[in-house]
């Protein structure tokens, strides 16, 4: 079995606390959540400036954040957009 078929298997949102509690270190967790917010306010308008001020991420992190929202496999586009839908 493989990541991404776990990944696939997970039910809900406490199942996939639960893995990534045990497959990730608190800085990773961190660092991905710190991630998706990035997306979330690049893709609400938020200019560089704002980003890094709103949530200290370093420059060459945003910078790939932004690169992936653009040019990548869509991602987070994808999953953020629905999420979004959902909330409204």
């Amino acid at each position: 079995m493989n990541l991404y078929e776990v990944f696939a298997n997970v039910n809900g949102k406490e199942e996939f606390e639960k893995l990534f509690a045990d497959l990730c270190t608190y800085q990773e967790i961190e660092n991905m959540q710190q991630r998706i917010e990035c997306a979330q306010l690049l893709m609400a308008g938020e200019t560089y400036s704002e980003v890094i001020k709103k949530t200290e991420i370093s420059s060459a992190t945003l910078s790939r954040v932004s690169r992936c929202l653009r040019h990548g496999a869509g991602g987070y586009s994808d999953v953020l957009a629905r999420i979004v839908g959902k909330e409204e």
